[in-house]
């Protein structure tokens, strides 16, 4: 059953998972490692994007894409909040990363709820 469900899973939660992962690597990939903050806040954000990503591929819920969606917006004023924005590239990081989570989320969440525009 499981295995049925990630086959008809829609394409913007493997693209939350992409950027989930892409996240989680970022500080190694990117090399801002050297700021712990900003290191700390990838791999945590990265995990929980993915978490949402994975309960959404094998058991899909609405709520979870506005989780997804909160997650999004999240990511891009995390350097300011969190207090790493004067780390350029982990500020470009998040908030690429987050601007794609936030679309793509809703995205599925208007598919969801438009489904006769789909159909088209």
């Amino acid at each position: 059953m499981a295995s049925q469900n990630l086959l008809r899973a829609h394409y913007q939660d493997w693209i939350n998972l992409v950027c989930a992962v892409l996240l989680f690597i970022s500080p190694w990939i990117l090399a801002f490692s050297g700021d712990v903050t900003a290191t700390r806040a990838a791999w945590i954000s990265g995990v929980v994007v993915a978490i949402f990503a994975v309960a959404a591929l094998v058991q899909f819920a609405e709520w979870e894409e506005w989780i997804s969606l909160l997650l999004g917006v999240w990511m891009i004023v995390a350097p300011w909040v969190v207090g790493f924005s004067t780390t350029g590239v982990a500020v470009a990081a998040f908030v690429v990363l987050g601007i794609v989570v936030a679309l793509a989320s809703a995205a599925e969440i208007w598919q969801v709820r438009h489904p006769q525009a789909m159909a088209h």
